[in-house]
């Protein structure tokens, strides 16, 4: 099942690309076509940029998902500053030159945390799944301190590996997942937002 709305190119880049193929497009007639190369070569870079591909999402309801394409930089037991609970954080480091988009770990509702920590432009959401679990996504500004866009709101349900935000350029993610929550990935490990499995969820 691929979960995107807007596939293979990000909607938040289509308004640069345009504009930026509309200027190659004038100079090309106007002025000269070797003087349009440099403006087509840039509609390139942003359309490898912006790219947004379909994924295959995991057919395991049980799965946690990974929410951005990344490397996992930690993982580490600590008290949710959100939900404050004991819990398995997660973090996973986006590349400068990567699909920009991030997911919705599993099939839930989003429901506003119970405290909001002091922020230095970070943006949490809190997750329920329709088993009780709690799972709380902590998307950080970007390298130009751009702030990251959340497309669902409190209330919304989304579903597992559902398109649910972007951060132009990548930054940070954060999950704070349950405690038992039996991890599938290590420090080091590469992986793509809604196809890699970071973590099943356990219940007994």
């Amino acid at each position: 099942m691929a979960a995107s709305r807007y596939p293979l190119i990000a909607r938040e880049g289509w308004p640069v690309i345009f504009l930026l193929g509309c200027a190659g497009v004038f100079v090309f007639w106007r002025i000269d076509w070797a003087w349009s190369l440099p403006l087509w070569g840039g509609v390139l870079i942003l359309l490898f940029m912006f790219r947004d591909p379909p994924r295959q999402i995991p057919s395991n309801p049980q799965a946690i998902v990974s929410p951005a394409d990344g490397t996992v930089t930690a993982i580490e037991t600590v008290t949710d500053p959100y939900l404050e609970r004991e819990a398995q954080q997660v973090s996973i480091r986006m590349p400068s030159y990567g699909v920009f988009s991030t997911r919705a770990p599993a099939e839930g509702k989003m429901l506003e945390p119970r405290r909001i920590p002091a922020s230095d432009g970070h943006q949490g959401v809190w997750l329920r799944t329709d088993e009780g679990d709690d799972l709380v996504i902590v998307m950080h500004r970007g390298p130009l301190h751009n702030a990251p866009r959340c497309y669902v709101g409190f209330g919304d349900r989304v579903g597992q590996g559902q398109r649910c935000g972007f951060i132009t350029l990548g930054s940070t993610i954060e999950l704070y997942l349950p405690a038992n929550c039996r991890m599938k990935v290590q420090p080091g490990d590469h992986v793509r937002a809604g196809t890699d499995i970071i973590g099943l969820l356990v219940h007994k």
